[in-house]
């Protein structure tokens, strides 16, 4: 059950790291961050690890975006 939460976390987190992947849109990745870390720490205490990974992978495209853009665009 608490991969399922995970994954539905980690969806909606991918849900505003896409659009943010938009020049002058880099902030929503900050909004993004503090979803992606609850998905991530839900997932670490699920059974399975599914849900974890894919929020680990939501986390790394919104940090290469936010190191490439300097942090906020």
């Amino acid at each position: 059950m608490l991969n399922i939460i995970s994954i539905l976390i980690g969806l909606l987190s991918l849900v505003i790291v896409i659009p943010a992947q938009i020049p002058l849109l880099g902030w929503a990745n900050w909004i993004a961050l503090p979803f992606v870390a609850v998905g991530i720490i839900i997932g670490q205490i699920s059974s399975s690890n599914g849900g974890r990974n894919f929020c680990l992978v939501v986390l790394l495209i919104a940090a290469v975006r936010l190191m490439l853009g300097g942090g906020v665009f």
